[in-house]
């Protein structure tokens, strides 16, 4: 699988946990329960990975990469969905959940993200 590095990845970051949704057979990487990064398929079955990206740069990853797509089952602005047996590079992958996960981050107050920051 291409991205094999994802798990250790997104695990690595400050508060990261993981489950599986069966319902959606995907597994999600989340902090204290707000997804930054799902990992799944669409609709035929083609594993994909769903990030929460910045309005702006989500469209400009889409413009710039055709195996990236408005996020699949999600909120067209704020999600992207990478093949993940396309073509987009390893360190455009990782600056996507690295900004997913600041987002999440950032929503939360100062007292719990200096709580995260601690674990």
């Amino acid at each position: 699988m291409k991205y094999e590095w994802l798990d250790e990845y997104c695990l690595r970051k400050k508060g990261a946990d993981k489950d599986f949704k069966e319902e959606w057979n995907a597994t999600r990487y989340l902090v204290r329960g707000k997804m930054f990064v799902m990992q799944g398929g669409d609709k035929e079955g083609t594993p994909i990975i769903t990030i929460k990206c910045d309005p702006s740069f989500g469209r400009f990853l889409r413009d710039e990469y055709e195996d990236i797509i408005a996020g699949y089952y999600m909120n067209k602005e704020h999600w992207n969905s990478v093949y993940i047996g396309g073509k987009v590079p390893d360190d455009v992958v990782k600056q996507m959940i690295d900004m997913s996960y600041n987002l999440i981050f950032n929503s939360f107050s100062k007292k719990a993200q200096k709580e995260i920051s601690e674990e």
